[in-house]
C-alpha cells in the first residue's frame, strides 16, 4: 500500500502507516532543532548518506552529527516536508528547507545569507527506526546562493551544429 501525504506540518498527527507517523516525528526533532533525538529515531545499525558528504554516517552517533552539522551551519533551520510517499517500510519524502547560513558548511566560511533549498530523502524503516537514510538534495543551489557557483542562464541558449 502507498500512502501520499502532500505538505506534512510539523504538528501533523495524520499518518496512515507507522513509518509515516514516525516521518511526523522526523520533522518534529528537526524543526525542534534536536539532534539527539534525532538520533533516538535511528536504529542502531543506522546507515546514512547525504550529497554532500564522502561517507556514510553510521549508527544513532554518525546520524546526530550529520544533523549538528546542518544545525550549526543554519541555527535557524526550518524543514517542510512537502510530500511523503511510504510503501511499507520505505518512504520518500520531498522537502523544503529555509535558514540563515551562519556557521561553517562544507569547508565554506559563514556568509549570513538566508538561504532555500530543496531535495528528498529515501528512508527505510525497521521496527520503527530508521535503518537507512539517503539524502539528495541541491548542492549547487546552495553553492550558488552563497556566491561560489556562477548563476544559471536564465535565458535558454541555443546550440548551433
Amino acid at each position: 500500500m502507498i500512502d501520499a501525504h502532500p505538505a506534512m506540518a510539523p504538528d501533523s498527527t495524520t499518518s496512515a502507516s507507522p513509518a509515516t507517523a514516525l516521518v511526523a516525528e522526523v520533522l518534529a526533532a528537526w524543526n525542534a532543532r534536536d539532534a539527539a533525538r534525532l538520533a533516538a529515531l535511528a536504529a542502531p545499525d543506522f546507515e546514512g548518506t547525504d550529497t554532500a558528504e564522502a561517507g556514510v554516517a553510521r549508527g544513532p552517533e554518525g546520524f546526530r552529527r550529520q544533523a549538528e552539522a546542518y544545525l550549526t551551519a543554519f541555527p535557524d533551520l526550518h524543514l517542510t516536508f512537502d510530500e511523503v510517499i511510504a510503501d511499507g517500510d520505505r518512504v520518500a519524502i520531498h522537502w523544503t528547507s529555509r535558514g540563515t547560513h551562519r556557521g561553517p558548511f562544507l569547508h565554506i566560511p559563514p556568509t549570513g545569507r538566508a538561504l532555500h533549498g530543496h531535495g528528498v530523502t529515501l528512508l527505510v524503516v525497521e521496527d520503527g527506526r530508521i535503518r537507512r537514510s539517503d539524502r539528495v538534495w541541491d548542492v549547487a543551489g546552495f553553492l550558488r546562493a552563497v556566491g561560489l557557483l556562477p548563476d544559471l542562464p536564465t535565458e535558454s541558449t541555443t546550440v548551433s551544429r
